[in-house]
């Protein structure tokens, strides 16, 4: 076994194998951007190398300055978790040459799966049933036109090169295929350093089910059962379970015989996931994840087994700890992955600083993986994971509970997140019956618009909050306190809240025992601050309030509710002219200028292309109408709400 492993990665998966390293008595090197010196995984590790500015192509892709950091530390191993280095060919065969061992498959499986198309091939001569499409390597846009119209529409373009929903692109018609085309080439490129697409029929409501398959260098391979991993966005997972509901005996037998065929296809060694799209009865290769996966715990979860720990026994030449008849199904897992973005604004991500972050707490059957404390930023360099969730239950119905319970102890503020989308997941009738499939969210879900509505019991934390911040704990005389304190008489003060576009002005009087009568709406009622919330008329209720200057949040019910402290004598403020602007949505680097001063444009014509935290963003024209001015050029680094282009005043197309 390793006396010393360098992780190439960041966050969670970074902390996560430091975990397993410290159980087995392994030293670990963590290496860090500039945006990371202050992360987690540099906390955990036992010394931590600086490599470079934030950019991950500066960094964390920097494979030539690992490996050095590798040779200086002393350390044997290099394990490149998921994402940046983890299959890239080029990066495992110099770790080879400097004599480093590569956690990973050898050089030739990565290369056989790295290609979608090249894989696609092998994969059909080894008999593993394939989606109807196109994998050559012609990429003119007459060709892969051609090859949708035979394929018949809708079609997916796909990135060769990489996964996670990077470079991909549903197409319904013709007339869009070209701008896809040219959007998954140029996000593929961003990401992979490689922007050859391939062309596959759109499968409307299939189940994405992959199987974890392990091999070793004595020649015995296993598969580790299936995940379910149907529920995404963006085309990439949100919610993964294992085992896949509704899984016969039967039909895991043949989907893992295929997969570990895929594996013996390539010759490989290590933990990799082959992946397929299921409908009915039938299944369809996909792709071969060479690589841990995100959603591995689940999977450790049923089996009771530690995989980075079997990849680590793996690459120092061990034979597999268990054979195929050892390895059990106990229970089911569900992961759900907790990012900063906004699903009420198309998943956008959120950046920002985690100013209250809690967990719910850690249990045999709560787990949760993560890379980042209170106090720790989300930047726009890297993936806006903030956590993976990981429940277990003896069946799939205590999981979901479970999943329920723990969802709703889960807080964080400073950043828009998902909670809310996944706690309507979790809760919603399809999910608790297993009807899953990729277009669940858009069909079953919509984003967190009870926040929109926050209940009384929110509105009363949140004037409290306002009311004890008036308080002086040690008041040198009576006119310290700002309590509307009256002689003779019961004075109240009137303090006005928003949320969203809802304002209300609440009256509140002090009754001197530490209660305030509150005047809501039409309502009364006798409230105080208690050591877990608030109570109402004598009723508790578990409230959470975290004050940032005049912006209160209100945790409530698991739910997030933002309020603003009014002042009535400041002005209102000027709105902007939004159908004359094109603003950024999150702080991004300008990649592409569609247009040019001068020009005529239709809305919804693509205005200019942003990238931020691995993902393409499209600006698009929010009305008819001639560029005025456009304000950047690529290259450019453009905060939020920054106005990229300006419309002239009145001129339509």
């Amino acid at each position: 076994m390793f006396r010393k492993i360098l992780i190439a990665n960041r966050s969670e998966i970074a902390c996560r194998v430091i975990v397993t390293a410290r159980r087995l008595g392994i030293a670990t090197v963590a290496v860090y951007s500039e945006a990371d010196a202050r992360a987690r995984h540099v906390a955990l590790a036992d010394e931590a190398w600086p490599i470079g500015p934030a950019p991950p192509r500066e960094s964390y892709l920097a494979g030539e300055r690992i490996i050095e950091v590798a040779r200086r530390t002393g350390a044997e191993a290099i394990h490149p978790g998921y994402g940046f280095l983890s299959e890239n060919a080029d990066f495992a065969e110099a770790c080879a040459a400097a004599g480093v061992a590569f956690i990973g498959p050898p050089v030739g499986a990565i290369r056989a799966m790295g290609s979608k198309s090249a894989a696609k091939t092998l994969m059909e001569k080894a008999g593993v049933p394939l989606v109807p499409g196109y994998h050559g390597k012609a990429q003119d846009v007459s060709t892969l036109a051609a090859a949708a119209e035979r394929i018949g529409y809708p079609v997916l373009i796909k990135a060769s090169a990489g996964g996670g929903g990077k470079g991909m692109r549903i197409v319904e018609r013709s007339a869009d295929l070209e701008a896809a085309i040219g959007g998954a080439k140029r996000e593929a490129l961003a990401s992979f350093g490689d922007d050859q697409v391939l062309v596959e029929k759109y499968l409307t409501r299939p189940r994405h089910i992959e199987i974890q398959v392990f091999a070793d260098t004595h020649g015995n391979a296993v598969s580790l059962f299936e995940r379910d991993c149907s529920i995404q966005r963006r085309h990439q997972k949100v919610l993964e379970e294992a085992p896949a509901p509704g899984m016969q005996p039967e039909r895991r037998r043949r989907m893992s015989e295929a997969a570990l065929a895929a594996a013996r296809a390539v010759g490989y060694v290590g933990a990799g996931t082959v992946e397929f799209i299921a409908k009915g009865g039938a299944f369809w290769f996909m792709e071969m994840n060479t690589r841990l996966q995100v959603e591995h715990p689940v999977t450790e979860m049923i089996t009771g087994l530690d995989l980075v720990e079997w990849q680590l026994r793996v690459a120092a030449g061990e034979r597999l700890p268990l054979a195929q008849d050892e390895i059990p199904i106990r229970g089911h897992a569900i992961e759900a992955r907790i990012y900063a973005e906004d699903p009420g604004r198309d998943f956008l991500p959120s950046i920002g600083t985690l100013v209250h972050l809690r967990q719910p707490p850690e249990t045999v059957e709560v787990r949760v993986d993560t890379g980042v404390r209170e106090g720790d930023s989300i930047t726009p360099y890297y993936d806006p994971m903030i956590a993976k969730l990981i429940v277990w239950g003896p069946d799939r119905d205590a999981a979901t509970r479970r999943l329920e319970i723990a969802l709703e102890a889960y807080e964080v503020v400073g950043v828009a997140t998902n909670l809310g989308l996944l706690r309507a997941i979790a809760g919603s009738p399809a999910f608790l019956a297993a009807d899953l499939d990729t277009g669940f969210i858009g069909r079953h879900t919509r984003a967190d618009r009870a926040a929109d509505n926050p209940e009384p019991a929110a509105w009363t934390a949140a004037v409290l909050a306002v009311l004890e911040g008036q308080r002086v704990v040690t008041p040198a005389d009576p006119w310290d306190l700002a309590d509307s304190f009256r002689l003779n008489s019961e004075g109240d003060q009137a303090i006005l809240l928003r949320t969203g576009e809802t304002v209300m002005a609440i009256r509140a009087a002090s009754r001197g025992d530490g209660a305030f009568r509150l005047l809501l709406g039409d309502v009364t009622v006798i409230a105080r601050t208690g050591p877990d919330g608030i109570s109402v008329d004598g009723v508790l209720h578990r409230t959470r309030v975290v004050r940032q200057g005049d912006e209160l949040t209100v945790i409530h019910r698991g739910r997030n509710h933002v309020f603003a402290l009014v002042d009535p004598l400041m002005p209102p403020g000027v709105r902007g002219a939004g159908d004359d602007r094109v603003v950024a949505p999150i702080p991004a680097r300008i990649t592409h200028v569609l247009v040019r001063a001068g020009d005529l444009v239709t809305k919804g014509a693509a205005l200019i292309v942003l990238e931020a935290m691995k993902m393409e963003i499209t600006l698009t024209a929010p009305r008819d109408g001639t560029i005025d001015v456009i304000r950047y050029i690529v290259g450019d680094m453009v905060e939020e709400g920054t106005e990229l282009i300006h419309f002239a005043d009145g001129a339509t197309a």
